[in-house]
């Protein structure tokens, strides 16, 4: 074979080798964007699944507080309102029981154990939003790589035969820096 042929086979080898490598590499970059998004994706589902059960923990605390405050208001007003003895011994009672409630509450619940709950749970809802933060990050990383990847030159024209193209980095929603309001 000539010389001539030989190097022209050579580049031809080195330029195909080097489209597979690249190919290759984009392959990787893109499945490492597509992991990372299921991985801030799996920390959003850990939010979605503690954040009810927040919310029910706290209506649960605010059930029991107001149950036994309210039958205590309630018999103070009746005790208030009683014109006569009868009246007043019943209201009495009402006040008694109601504040034995309220004891007994402190006393085998020095924090009410839903109160405990919503404390646990509330912890877990930062550690879940510092993970989705990580991910996020991380997330953004991977793009960084990649986009960097399919823009370079001469890698972004195998990425342009290929259909490869830049994606979008995580932002933030607009109004992000406001606190939601929350309601019960």
């Amino acid at each position: 074979m000539k010389k001539s042929t030989i190097i022209i086979i050579v580049v031809v080898v080195l330029v195909l080798a080097y489209f597979g490598v690249t190919y290759n590499r984009l392959v990787t970059a893109d499945t490492l964007v597509d992991a990372q998004w299921a991985m801030v994706e799996t920390q959003y589902q850990r939010r979605f699944d503690l954040i009810p059960n927040l919310v029910e923990s706290v209506k649960g605390v605010m059930k029991q507080e107001q149950a036994v405050f309210n039958a205590i208001a309630e018999a103070r007003t009746r005790y208030a309102g009683a014109k006569t003895t009868n009246e007043k011994v019943m209201a009495a009672g009402e006040v008694e029981s109601s504040f034995a409630r309220l004891l007994v509450v402190m006393e085998n619940y020095p924090q009410l154990k839903s109160s405990e709950n919503v404390l646990a749970l509330q912890s877990q809802i930062e550690g879940t939003e510092n993970r989705v933060s990580v991910e996020r990050g991380r997330f953004n990383d991977s793009v960084r790589g990649y986009n960097l990847l399919v823009g370079r030159f001469p890698s972004a024209i195998v990425a342009k035969l290929f259909g490869y193209s830049s994606k979008s980095y995580f932002q933030s929603v607009e109004q992000a820096e406001e606190a939601p309001k929350v309601e019960f």
